[in-house]
């Protein structure tokens, strides 16, 4: 069965299921045309896809590492090979992002799965100096179950396959529960799946009570989320319930750090890309700039004069800004920027709807000056095109003003000072520091926050071991009777002298 975004569906490898719930209507977010239906998961879909789950995991789990690392490359030859066009224009019809950054996402999947096919191959266990002699002691590690995926908008595909492929390559079976603003895209593309056993993963559309029924479920094991702040404490309160493992990444307003040694050329470059890039809608996008004083003005006027530059439209036409994904996050950028204008901040540029294009959900890019720390755009993830610019005197203050907030996700920083860069790595409160190119990851490097950004981490082998738990194992190949098993001799106890035991416990 082909997949239709004309017609409500959910996804159980290899099959698109008819969806039973009430149908909604997808809307292009730059015209407010139709672009498909879905429909939430119903308790009934979701018990179907929880079987079939259930049921191919247990024999997935059983396959040999190699096994199940060829059935990985399989799929990301599958990736690599498909014509992804059609879902790249779906994703950027429901959703807004540029057509180049939709195609790039697609591009970007199969990596990760040949990545943690090999990975698990490799990483099963570990054996330790044992502590008695005849006795061999390890650990080794084993999938958790079925993990319940539930992604963002902003990259509905890349992020999904960020986990997914950890988790199938830890021996799990998989079910994503994807953003509605990007449920079309998501079905569409997993029908590259059917390179896997049969159930062995689904994806069930709707909003955050399938989200909680999946998180509840006997029949799941683990969690990834990757969203607003809100909605992951919710996350992680619900799985923590369960006692089940969660890896949560919850945003944040990343720091930009424009130092008095910076290369301003590159700099300019470099905040517009990574304070622009699909609309700010990134979760590591630069938000918070701190310019040091010295270098302030002429970089904002390079910033100022790269950011008019970028080209508004459709994500289909030529252009770098599209629309924001929906009303409501316009309507934050808006309330945010009003509030620091009104507080005294300076629109340098941007700071309104753009006026040829007064249907659907665009904003200009935005640059702010004059921005004190005290203002809600430096408190709140804006989420969207403004870059907002503190003054600062020195790289010391720009360091603790960049550090004096609740996230910490990824921190930023321009300069050629080998002293700045190695300092900027040792004291950014954040979970990834870039030094003069932003936004960059790396599949074999963790990914996640620190403080309110999140907790565990996706990518590298610590995004592995989220989807597995070990299990000690001690095994005497030449059994014989222990010093220390009962009964004990007479001596050790304290009437009779408390002699030290030759084989504690």
């Amino acid at each position: 069965m082909n997949f239709n975004p004309q017609t409500a569906s959910y996804f159980v490898n290899p099959n698109y299921r008819p969806a039973a719930g009430p149908v909604q209507r997808v809307l292009d977010p730059a015209t407010l045309e139709p672009v498909g239906l879905y429909a939430a998961s119903q308790p009934t879909d979701i018990e179907a896809a929880l079987a079939a789950v259930t049921r191919a995991q247990r024999a997935w789990m059983r396959c040999a590492a190699k096994t199940r690392a060829q059935a990985l490359h399989r799929l990301a030859n599958a990736i690599e090979t498909a014509d992804l066009r059609s879902c790249a224009v779906l994703m950027t019809r429901e959703m807004g992002k540029p057509y180049p950054e939709a195609i790039g996402e697609l591009a970007n999947c199969g990596t990760i799965f040949r990545y943690y096919a090999e990975m698990a191959r490799d990483e099963a266990g570990k054996v330790a100096g044992t502590t008695e002699p005849g006795s061999f002691q390890f650990a080794r590690y084993e999938p958790l179950g079925v993990s319940v995926h539930i992604i963002p908008f902003n990259f509905p595909i890349l992020i999904a396959c960020w986990t997914v492929a950890a988790s199938l390559a830890a021996g799990n079976g998989c079910i994503i529960k994807p953003a509605p603003a990007t449920t079309l895209c998501t079905l569409e593309f997993m029908r590259l799946f059917a390179a896997l056993p049969e159930g062995l993963i689904a994806c069930l559309p709707g909003g955050a009570d399938v989200a909680e029924a999946l998180i509840a479920s006997d029949r799941t094991h683990a969690v990834a989320f990757t969203g607003s702040v809100a909605a992951a404490r919710a996350v992680a309160t619900a799985a923590a319930a369960r006692l089940k493992p969660a890896v949560i990444e919850a945003g944040g307003s990343d720091p930009m750090i424009i130092s008095a040694h910076a290369p301003i050329d590159v700099a300019a470059a470099g905040a517009t890309t990574s304070a622009f890039h699909l609309s700010g809608q990134v979760c590591t996008s630069s938000e918070r700039f701190y310019v040091v004083d010295a270098v302030h003005d002429q970089f904002v006027e390079a910033f100022a004069a790269r950011a008019r530059a970028l080209r508004i439209g459709h994500g289909l036409g030529r252009s770098e800004i599209g629309p924001l994904v929906s009303e409501v996050a316009r309507a934050k950028v808006m309330r945010l920027v009003d509030d620091a204008r009104a507080r005294g901040a300076t629109v340098v540029t941007g700071g309104r709807v753009p006026p040829a294009f007064p249907r659907g959900w665009f904003y200009e890019p935005t640059i702010l000056t004059g921005v004190t720390h005290e203002m809600a755009i430096m408190r709140e993830e804006c989420f969207g095109p403004v870059a907002s610019i503190c003054r600062v005197p020195d790289f010391d203050t720009a360091i603790a003003l960049a550090n004096d907030s609740e996230f910490g996700l990824g921190a930023c920083l321009f300069t050629t000072d080998l002293e700045e860069a190695m300092t900027a790595a040792e004291r950014l409160e954040a979970g990834m520091v870039w030094v003069n190119n932003p936004l960059i990851d790396n599949d074999a490097l963790p990914f996640g926050g620190w403080k309110m950004s999140g907790i565990g981490r996706e990518l590298s082998r610590l995004g592995l071991d989220a989807f597995r738990r070990s299990k000690m194992v001690v095994i005497d190949h030449k059994p014989s009777i222990k010093g220390w098993w009962y009964p004990y001799p007479d001596d050790w106890f304290y009437d009779g002298g408390g002699r030290k035991p030759d084989q504690p416990v």
